[in-house]
């Protein structure tokens, strides 16, 4: 599997979307799901746009799927929450 170089904002916001994720996944009360539902999305569009893709025409899929798997576990800072 090749290696990418990922850009630390890049790798942030797919840390941010799973981390929200993972809230909104044990949300109750319906106004934050809406909250949550909406930083997801806003995230979403910050990584699907990001300029990094365009960078590796081509191989862009594959990239998105090494961030995910690179991005994934939750990052010391938010495993102490």
């Amino acid at each position: 599997m090749p290696s990418y170089d990922f850009p630390d904002d890049l790798l942030h916001a797919q840390r941010a979307w799973y981390a929200t994720y993972r809230q909104l996944a044990q949300e109750a009360n319906p106004s934050q799901t809406t909250v949550l539902r909406r930083t997801l999305q806003r995230l979403s569009v910050r990584i699907a746009t990001h300029p990094y893709w365009a960078t590796i025409p081509g191989r862009a899929p594959a990239a998105r799927m090494a961030l995910k798997q690179h991005t994934w576990e939750p990052s010391p800072a938010e495993a102490r929450r």
